[in-house]
């Protein structure tokens, strides 16, 4: 770990998290109506092909395209889809529908558009190609292959390939269970009135809400007083209890700061301080092999560290694989930033366009105690180190909804 007065860098931080990142829960088999964005732990491999048979794509006639000389045709035969066709008769075209099986001797589907029926024949209005309208059999997915690579987090999408290949299950891991801590003796939960000195807990049901959007299972705890000896046994109970460890407060250097104190005497300090804005007292390490990220106080910087580095981290112990930050967008500031500063300053904005065009507003405060500028906000402006801004540049947005559900 960096000296005590060392502020690790942003990108420094990421990769030290992700480097001790393991998956932690184990596996479970989940149906796939109860398996949305749960993270596949195997990579299923199908036992059929998809479509099964030779299948058309749209209503009309099947026929050889050789025959299409003749312009006018018998029907022989009626194919609704999920009905076993009969050989086709030379010479002839059978009514066929949206996703009925090719009869055996046909090579073309003519769209009913192009034809005109004339009592049990039809008349064609335009010469067909061979293969035409003709969806082949394995065409989505064929005998052997791997449906979806383990690590992926399941979307609608996903399960419907898993159910087209026949599969009613798949292999899951088991989602995270996350112990949520708040330290610090002024806190009173919402609903009670509040003394002198006191504020109300908002960190906690903040956290269990990202926590749980995330689809992992938040593990919630009393708030911690603000000793030592409290913190290190609350520490230690939550190590037994969940798979990780968010506790919000406690990591700065006053005297009632007993976070990084209480992981160093339980196991192991990893990382503390960054040069991030809001959110520079920012503690990782480990009690045995439970991880802790022990995030600042103040709520809005609570919600920034966790969405830039505590949900990757998090992602990446639940088994996800694949790039686990959020997309970014380049965008033009509406504001000026005047004195470049030494951390990554993370501003809430609002997304603003007219007549095609669209810009980044600043919140009216960027106060790291003020959540009400992340409620009108649409997401976050990243402003690198030591650079400066002025009205018009470029610089990268990221939308909640990306940095939530993304």
């Amino acid at each position: 770990m960096a000296g005590a007065d060392t502020l690790i860098s942003v990108d420094e931080a990421r990769a030290q998290l992700m480097q001790a990142a393991r998956i932690l829960p184990g596996t479970e088999t989940t149906p796939l109506n109860g398996a949305l964005q749960r993270i596949l732990a195997d990579s299923p491999v199908s036992a059929v092909q998809v479509p099964p048979a030779d299948n058309s794509a749209v209503d009309g006639y099947a026929l050889r395209a050789g025959d299409a000389q003749a312009q006018t045709l018998p029907v022989s035969q009626r194919l609704p889809a999920g009905q076993a066709p009969q050989p086709l008769e030379p010479g002839t075209a059978a009514r066929i529908f949206t996703g009925a099986a090719i009869p055996e001797g046909a090579d073309t589907v003519v769209m009913q558009e192009n034809t005109q029926a004339e009592g049990n024949q039809i008349r064609l209005l335009q010469s067909p190609a061979a293969h035409q309208n003709i969806r082949r059999a394995g065409q989505d997915i064929d005998t052997g292959a791997t449906l979806i690579n383990a690590g992926t987090r399941l979307d609608p999408w996903h399960l419907g390939l898993l159910a087209s290949a026949g599969l009613p299950q798949v292999t899951t891991f088991r989602p995270l269970r996350v112990a949520i801590i708040s330290s610090g003796d002024e806190l009173v939960p919402p609903g009670q009135p509040l003394e002198p000195g006191q504020i109300h807990n908002s960190n906690q049901p903040m956290l269990t809400t990202l926590v749980r959007a995330a689809g992992w299972d938040p593990v919630p705890f009393h708030t911690m007083a603000d000793t030592l000896e409290t913190t290190k046994q609350t520490l230690a109970q939550a190590s037994q209890q969940a798979d990780a460890i968010l506790t919000t407060g406690g990591v700065s250097v006053g005297e009632e700061d007993h976070i990084r104190d209480a992981i160093q005497a339980l196991g192991e300090l990893n990382l503390w301080r960054m040069a991030i804005k809001p959110g520079k007292p920012l503690a990782f390490g480990h009690i045995s092999d439970t991880p802790v990220l022990g995030l600042p106080g103040n709520p809005a910087a609570v919600l920034v560290t966790f969405l830039i580095l505590g949900r990757p981290f998090l992602r990446a112990c639940q088994g996800e694989s694949g790039e686990l930050m959020p997309q970014a967008y380049p965008l033009p500031a509406r504001f000026t930033v005047d004195r470049p500063q030494g951390r990554r300053e993370f501003q809430r904005v609002r997304c603003r366009s007219s007549e095609g065009r669209s810009w980044l507003e600043p919140a009216p405060t960027q106060s790291s105690g003020v959540l009400s500028s992340a409620c009108w906000s649409h997401g976050l402006a990243v402003i690198p180190e030591h650079q400066s801004v002025e009205a018009g540049d470029l610089i990268s947005f990221m939308p909640f909804a990306e940095l939530l559900y993304g």
